[in-house]
């Protein structure tokens, strides 16, 4: 069952994966585990637990986007020389960065939300 977008869409996403040509939990609970770790709102007994949807959704926000553009992934390295790697982001695998973020530069982005 397809729960959000269409079946082409899922089809030609698997079709340009470099990693697997099928949906495989493990990934979905690996990015689970690693959004709980880098986000301490989510845990229920901690002080920073959120009470309110509004902090919740930002600190959710700014944790994915922190590790998506400045959180260089060991995984994604590519070997340069020998025993030298270039570091990568996941967005600059996907082709949407050049370059690991700093945070400064990321918050210093205006980015508008897109509102439907």
């Amino acid at each position: 069952m397809i729960v959000f977008g269409t079946l082409a869409v899922l089809i030609n996403l698997l079709n340009r994966s470099t990693v697997s040509e099928t949906i495989k939990t493990a990934f979905v609970e690996r990015n689970n585990a690693t959004d709980r770790h880098q986000n301490a709102h989510k845990g229920r007994k901690t002080l920073c637990f959120s009470k309110g949807w509004d902090v919740h959704n930002a600190v959710m926000v700014f944790v994915a986007y922190i590790y998506n553009f400045c959180w260089p992934i060991c995984t994604l390295r590519m070997r340069v020389d020998e025993g030298k790697y270039e570091e990568k982001t996941p967005t600059m695998s996907a082709g949407l960065a050049d370059h690991v973020w700093t945070v400064v530069e990321w918050v210093s982005r205006l980015v508008m939300p897109i509102r439907s």
